[in-house]
């Protein structure tokens, strides 16, 4: 570590065939009711594809099966072949007749058999919804030698599965990749928070945002959904929440509370709220989005202002104020074929449950939102007996999602949302800053299609669903860190790791040649550098990794002792020198390129998910995977040095490996 740049020797490394390995997934997402995978591969020479009737969504089948063959192996998928992929429905008798000998006919609503045999694969759907979520099966047989072998007998257990999404001037390019993955992981809904588009009626009274999204835009996505298997239901917030109708300080006259500073609801007692603003906006929506269903809010009204603040109001009382504004666009709505759905919590709070309910029409689809891992749901049962249509809705916390799925099928509850609260003039978050909140699209789609699943690596699903990638393998060299190893992963006696015992280690970390999710490693131990713990304070500041050779990438195995105080805290860095003397710096923000091991939710997913495991007394670890893409590959890497910024969250590098490049 003490040598001068020139004088170093370069660390040894092992050349790999795979440093970096881009291959299917072992596991089916969202899991099906009945599988079996007999051993064999369907080849591709000669593979073509075959439609069987002419409803939309064989076509949206035959569309994604194209996709993935082009985006996994860069070949396409032509009609006919010597052996075919057939897609159809039970509406014909033959491919009936096929999947009935097959012991795997279905004929529940969106279910599907599906088959991969020597002779060819087949779908056949119970309807064509089914057809077309079997073909979202059938990519994930896909491998770079064929289609693996299998016998599947699927069918959804909640009617229906919604996924929630945003519109604003920036949504483009994440709702372009994000409503085809939804449809892959089985949602056949989108909720789509739409407050913000710039109706014309906004325009007209100043108080459209700049970052709306514009109706074209809102059209050409509820177009997108469409064809892609998924119902439209808007998201207008009303009653409450409706900071968007005072934008630039408008419409302040129509605010419930005028002692507001941020104001929250609007007064219900002014024709002019409705005249001016909310059935115009409302009226559009129904325009351009054609639901059959829209979400009208009206959740937390009493939760930020005074409601009701005006002496009339509560002259009235919130319970008929609300009401009476419930019936308003409720009857708005219906008299365009429109159904009303609203969020639970203010008609179902505990001081209006017992006589709020019965006074709303029962027709209204009611979206019951518990955040909170667990078993017990009880109000969906509640709001189903009170004659209501109920949906759950989960959020981003582990296990609620896989809870709440459960109870919504056993309540016999109309379906499950997963919500998404992030993403207005920000979209970019779903990838880098919120990425808890998209990696529970994938166990949301994984519960509602089948609560009973086992659990799913819904991070490493959810990147290669929403980034996929060309199925290879990439040459590279493992670089052995042993000489700079400043601590072991076990901590026997206390002296190891972080110092605090053989129970809380990553001693359960495979060592030696080893797979860590896409990435090969050489881990022998952990080069762990100073932080402000005293467990930490008397290692070095930084450490250089010799090498002397050129890259594509190079690949990080890395962690941090203990947690950072804050997200994108800059904790470090590394130290790229070129052989031509130059110097390329990488930093190192928590949370966005390295998190600590006991750190197991991801906001980012700019690191890439790497080992996970448990402690030996249980608890759960995992360490991330950082792939830096070489700018200068042509020129060889002198060195790589890891430097510690001295805080809480110490940079600690366990493996790094040379992706493609050579001498």
């Amino acid at each position: 570590m003490l040598l001068s740049p020139a004088l170093a020797a370069p660390l040894p490394v092992t050349p790999v065939p795979a440093a970096r390995a881009i291959q299917p997934g072992a596991t089916l997402t969202p899991q099906p009711k009945r599988a079996e995978f007999p051993t064999g591969t369907l080849p591709l020479s000669g593979l073509g594809v075959r439609v069987v009737g002419n409803a939309p969504e064989l076509g949206w089948a035959v569309r994604d099966l194209r996709t993935e063959w082009k985006t996994r192996l860069g070949a396409g998928l032509p009609d006919g072949g010597s052996r075919s992929v057939v897609i159809g429905t039970r509406a014909d008798a033959g491919l009936a007749a096929r999947a009935k000998a097959a012991g795997l006919l279905t004929e529940a609503a969106e279910g599907y058999a599906l088959w991969v045999d020597a002779t060819g694969a087949y779908v056949v759907g119970a309807d064509a919804k089914g057809a077309y979520s079997g073909a979202q099966t059938l990519r994930q047989l896909l491998t770079p030698g064929g289609l693996r072998f299998a016998r599947v007998q699927d069918a959804p257990a909640l009617r229906q599965r919604v996924a929630m999404l945003y519109l604003d001037s920036s949504s483009q390019p994440v709702n372009d990749r994000l409503i085809p993955m939804l449809a892959q992981l089985k949602y056949n809904a989108v909720l789509v928070m739409s407050n913000y588009v710039q109706w014309d009626v906004a325009k007209a009274g100043g108080w459209a945002h700049p970052g709306g999204a514009t109706k074209a835009e809102a059209a050409r996505v509820a177009r997108l959904a469409r064809e892609h298997g998924m119902e439209v239901i808007p998201l207008i917030e009303t009653l409450g929440h409706v900071g968007w109708m005072f934008h630039g300080g408008r419409n302040l006259d129509l605010v419930q509370d005028p002692d507001s500073q941020s104001p929250f609801a609007y007064d219900t007692l002014n024709p002019q709220t409705y005249e001016r603003v909310v059935l115009p906006v409302l009226r559009e929506a129904v325009e351009v989005f054609k639901p059959k269903v829209l979400h009208i809010g009206h959740d937390e009204v009493r939760n930020r202002d005074r409601f009701p603040a005006r002496a009339n109001g509560k002259a009235v009382g919130f319970e008929k104020l609300f009401v009476d504004d419930m019936l308003k666009l409720h009857g708005f709505l219906k008299s365009r074929g429109v159904g009303t759905m609203i969020w639970h919590d203010a008609a179902f709070a505990d001081s209006v449950v017992d006589t709020l309910p019965a006074r709303l029409p029962k027709d209204i689809q009611v979206a019951y939102w518990n955040y909170e891992p667990g078993a017990d749901f009880p109000m969906l049962a509640r709001i189903k007996a009170a004659g209501f249509p109920v949906l759950g809705a989960s959020w981003h916390e582990p296990g609620n999602a896989e809870g709440q799925a459960r109870a919504a099928a056993g309540a016999g509850a109309v379906g499950m949302i997963q919500t998404r609260w992030a993403g207005y003039f920000g979209n970019g978050s779903l990838w880098d800053g919120a990425a808890e909140q998209s990696v529970a699209y994938v166990r949301g789609g994984a519960s509602f299609w089948n609560p009973a699943g086992k659990p799913v690596d819904a991070e490493a699903v959810f990147r290669d669903l929403y980034a996929p990638g060309t199925y290879r393998n990439t040459v590279g060299h493992l670089v052995n860190l042993t000489p700079l190893v400043t601590r072991k992963l076990t901590d026997e006696g206390g002296k190891g790791w972080i110092l605090k015992g053989p129970d809380t280690d990553l001693r359960n970390l495979p060592t030696g040649t080893v797979r860590v999710g896409a990435y090969r490693f050489d881990v022998r131990g952990a080069v762990m550098l100073r932080g402000n713990r005293a467990a930490a304070r008397e290692l070095p500041e930084r450490v250089t990794v010799e090498l002397g050779r050129k890259a594509e990438a190079l690949a990080f195995l890395h962690t941090t002792g203990w947690p950072a105080a804050t997200n994108r805290e800059v904790v470090g860095r590394y130290e790229v020198r070129y052989a031509d003397g130059s110097v390329q710096n990488v930093p190192l923000e928590y949370g966005r390129h390295l998190r600590a091991w006991t750190d197991t939710v991801p906001t980012s997913l700019v690191a890439a998910p790497g080992w996970a495991g448990r402690t030996r007394d249980g608890l759960e670890v995992n360490v991330p995977v950082l792939e830096w893409t070489n700018p200068k590959p042509g020129v060889a890497i002198q060195s790589v040095t890891l430097v510690s910024e001295g805080k809480g969250a110490n940079p600690t590098l366990i493996g790094l490996t040379l992706i493609g490049g050579g001498r």
